[in-house]
Order: C-alpha cells, then sequence, then structure tokens
C-alpha cells in the first residue's frame, strides 16, 4: 500500500520538538497530499456519533446529583416509604461511593476487554448496565439490593467514561474533535444539574429515591439504541485489518462504509482515500503490532501513558471535591439565603459550571489546549491560596472566599474539566488506546475515592487552611507538568499526534 502512487508520502513527518508546546514545524505539513486537512462533513452526521455516547456522560453526571438527594429521602421516616431507612452513616456512604466502587471495576474490565469488544459495544455493555443497575436500585426491596444496583450502575459508567471519548475523539473530525469531546464534561455537568432539579422536585415524595434513580433508564435506553445503530469505528477496524483479527479487504470496506455513514453525503468520495491514508499511517508508526502489558510502560507508550495519567489525577488532587464540600458554608457565611438549601446551592455551582464549560467548548479548538490548561490552572492556583487564607486570617471577609469559590469552579471548567478527558482520548497511539485510556480512567476513579475518603481525616488533622494550601501547592506542580509535559494536538489528526507528540 505504502507504494501506491496516490498514497501520501512519510518522508515530510514533523521531528519531535523539544519542549511540549512546539512539537514540530508549523510550516512543515506533517503527510504530503493527505486528505485529512480538508475533511468535509455533514454538520448532523458528525453530531449523532458524539449525542449517543455523550448519554454515559450525562447518566454519569445525573447520578451523582441524584444521589445527593437520595441519601436524603432514603433517610427519612415518613418519606422513605421503606422500613429499613434507619441507616448508619457507613451504609449511606456504601450508597454514595457505590457507584465509584463499580466505576472501578469497570476501568478494570475496559483494560482487559475494550479492544476485544471495540467501542461500540463497550457503549452498548454500559447502556444495558445503565439500565439493569438504575431498576435494581430504584426496586430494591432491602439496602443489600440496593448496593448491588450502585454497584452494576457503576461499572457501567466505568465502561462508559472509557469508551465514550474513544469512539468520539476516533469518528470525529479533526477540526471539531476538541469540541465535541470537551462538550461532553458539559453533558456530565448537564447530567449533575438536572439531577439535583429532579431530585430537589422529589425529594418530598413518598419514596421519591426510587423515582431519582429510576428517571434514568428511559435515557439509557435510548443511549442503547443510538449504539445499536451507529458503526463501528473505522480506526478500531482498520486497527484489527493491520494487525491480522480478520480478512484485510472485508474490514477496510466496511470502515469506508462507517465513515461515510459518520461524516454524511458532503464527505463524497473521500472515505476511501481517508481510509488509506489512515491505513498508511498505521503502519509507519508500528500499529501492526499488538501492545503487550510490558509495552504500555516503555517508549513513546510510557509517555502517553505519563502525559494522560498525570492528567487526570492531577484533575482529581488539585482539591475539586473539596472546594466544593465547602460551597455551602462559604456562600452563607456570605449572607446569602439559599445557603441554607443545599441542593439550591448545588444547581447554583452546577449552573455555572455549564457556562464555563460551554466557553470551553467554543475556543478549545481555536486557542488550543495547552492555553486553557495553564490558563484555567493559574485561576485555581489563585483561589485555592485565597480560600486558604481566609480560613487562616481573613474570616470576616466572606467576599474574598465567595470570590474564590467562584473562580475555582470557572477556572476548573476551563481547564482540567473537558481537557482533561479531552487529552486522554487523543494521547494514546492506536494499538493501545482501549488499555491505556483503561489505565488513565482507573486512576482519574481511584484518585477521587482517595481524595473523598482522606478529606475528612486530614481536614481534621491539618484544618481547612492548610488543606488547601497543600492543595494550592499540588495545583503549582500541575502547573509545571502541563508546561513541560503536555504537548499541544488542537488540529492533528490521531495518526498525526502519534507520530509528532510521543
Amino acid at each position: 500500500m505504502a507504494s501506491d502512487p496516490q498514497q501520501p508520502t512519510l518522508s515530510s513527518l514533523g521531528k519531535v520538538g523539544k519542549s511540549s508546546g512546539e512539537i514540530g514545524s508549523v510550516e512543515e505539513p506533517l503527510i504530503n497530499g493527505g486528505v485529512h486537512g480538508s475533511e468535509n462533513y455533514s454538520v448532523v452526521a458528525a453530531i449523532l456519533p458524539f449525542l449517543f455516547p455523550a448519554l454515559g456522560g450525562l447518566l454519569y453526571g445525573y447520578d451523582i446529583g441524584a444521589t445527593s438527594c437520595a441519601t436524603i429521602s432514603i433517610v427519612s421516616a415518613t418519606l422513605s416509604g421503606i422500613s429499613w431507612y434507619d441507616l448508619s452513616s457507613v451504609e449511606i456512604g456504601l450508597i454514595t461511593s457505590g457507584s465509584l466502587y463499580g466505576a472501578l471495576i469497570g476501568s478494570v474490565l475496559a483494560f482487559n476487554v475494550a479492544d476485544f469488544l471495540g467501542r461500540r459495544r463497550e457503549l452498548l455493555a454500559a447502556a444495558l448496565l445503565y439500565f439493569v443497575g438504575a431498576l435494581i436500585t430504584a426496586l430494591a426491596p432491602d439496602f443489600p439490593i440496593m448496593v448491588i444496583g450502585r454497584i452494576v450502575y457503576g461499572i457501567g459508567i466505568g465502561l462508559a467514561m472509557h469508551a465514550a471519548p474513544m469512539y468520539i475523539a476516533e469518528t470525529a473530525p479533526s477540526k471539531i474533535r476538541g469540541r465535541l469531546i470537551s462538550l461532553k464534561e458539559f453533558f456530565i455537568v448537564l447530567g449533575m444539574v438536572g439531577g439535583y432539579g429532579i431530585g430537589s422536585l422529589l425529594v418530598d415524595t413518598v419514596a421519591g429515591w426510587r423515582y431519582m434513580y429510576g428517571a434514568s433508564t428511559p435515557l439509557a435506553v435510548i443511549m442503547g439504541i443510538g449504539m445499536w445503530w451507529l458503526p463501528a469505528s473505522p480506526r478500531w477496524l482498520l486497527l484489527r485489518a493491520i494487525q491480522g483479527k480478520g480478512n484485510m479487504e472485508e474490514l477496510r470496506e466496511t470502515a469506508v462504509g462507517c465513515l461515510y455513514r459518520l461524516r454524511g453525503p458532503a464527505f463524497g468520495d473521500s472515505a476511501s482515500e481517508q481510509v488509506d491514508e489512515i491505513l498508511t499511517e498505521l503502519a509507519y508508526v508500528g500499529d501492526e503490532k499488538e501492545a503487550t502489558l510490558s509495552e504500555m510502560f516503555k517508549g513513546k507508550c510510557l509517555k502517553a501513558l505519563t502525559i494522560g495519567a498525570g492528567l487526570v489525577l492531577f484533575q482529581q488532587i488539585t482539591g475539586q471535591p473539596s472546594v466544593l464540600y465547602y460551597a455551602g458554608s462559604i456562600l452563607q457565611s456570605a449572607g446569602f439565603s439559599a445557603a441554607s438549601d443545599a441542593t439550591r446551592v448545588s444547581i447554583l455551582l452546577g449552573l455555572l459550571k455549564l457556562i464555563m464549560t460551554g466557553v470551553a467548548v467554543l475556543v478549545v479548538d481555536k486557542l488550543g489546549r495547552r492555553p486553557l490548561l495553564l490558563g484555567g490552572v493559574s485561576g485555581m492556583v489563585i483561589s485555592l491560596f485565597l480560600l486558604g487564607s481566609y480560613y487562616l486570617f481573613l474570616d470576616d471577609v466572606p467576599v474574598v472566599a465567595v470570590v474564590a469559590l467562584l473562580l475555582y469552579v470557572g477556572c476548573y471548567q476551563l481547564s482540567f474539566g473537558p481537557i482533561g478527558w479531552l487529552m486522554i482520548s487523543e494521547i494514546f497511539p492506536l494499538r493501545l488506546r482501549g488499555r491505556g485510556l483503561s489505565i488513565a480512567v482507573l486512576v482519574n476513579f481511584g484518585a477521587n475515592a482517595l481524595v473523598t475518603f482522606a478529606f475528612s481525616p486530614l481536614k481534621a488533622l491539618l484544618g481547612a487552611a492548610i488543606l488547601f494550601y497543600i492543595f494550592g501547592a499540588i495545583a503549582v506542580a500541575s502547573l509545571l507538568f502541563i508546561f513541560f509535559v503536555v504537548p499541544e494536538t488542537k488540529g492533528l489528526t490521531l495518526e498525526e499526534i502519534e507520530a509528532k507528540c510521543l
């Protein structure tokens, strides 16, 4: 295939730059004669392959919002509608974190089955687990069955948060890939706001917690139907082709058909050309060899893992759960009437998150990933040190805490919130994308669990002020990591990212 005169040449591949911000000469095209630079696509056809996987993120966000209200409903003697409402703090913790444990299990499962199942079938499995988990939880006759339902739902979260970024990244046109993957974060926040909203409407209803969890089942059905209708990822099909896991010509033709469906009539006759170009690039970067476990920690695989896992680790350990934990008391100290109602505070912050995520979605493919990360995390550093100062010696100036809280939430949603998920979906080479992303998702949920469980004892031991200063110092370390390690991937195809950034 490489000798075909119609195929692009590979001699003009750019060299890896010395700094993470500059990955090669901007005047030197990565591949001469390639078709990706002028990708045509139908907007409707490009949006649908994003929409159904993104429902997996929305259902994840909904669970967070709904659970915060469900735990209020389920312990009420008059409103729970059950005889086992007298739950201990440990049991409430199991209900709250059951989906997190399930997500950790799902991430481990994804490591072993992702490349065999493919992105589409993994999302189908996630939709089924969402449906079954929500149904078990909503109809649970006792506490153990409810926890089982929470864990099953969580396994769906783990699979969905693993497969959705991959499917979107591998099917989206390069020009809008960043926008679409960042929009998945918007769907997560939208789900959270929806969960808080539905929860607040049902919290005073008898057995309202059952309706809160059951309300997610129609979306799980829509997600499943949508993923059944969507085609497989062309890049996953081509990976199987070059690794000898099927008939090359049959898989190539299937990939051409899938790519045409994904891009719509505007793509014209370019599908076959782009499939051949992707095959050539995959062969050039060595993706015909299947990745081994030991190879994950060598060479460019290790670099991709360092970038991806590092970003999602810093995403969690820079204190996001802890800052939101204090949101109610901060707003209350400033005299906001809504501060007495935790649900209203959550909706208020959720709306701010939606707005700032929307800003990130609009500018990520224009400004790039690094500027948003560097600018947003810089704002987080300032806000964390302001919060530490407030709890140490500025407690008589509550406006400082309110400004710091809003600055933190806004800057997080401009940077780590959407860009962390975007980068881990782009940075891994195709042949180890499934396993690499599963490790990154496992790190994400594991760090989330660690921060959540360690917060209370650390707060009791050190106090809020010192804790926020520590988070601020970690955020400074994350800035250095971003500046020196994380590359810019704006406007590059996934194959170009593998060739130039790793």
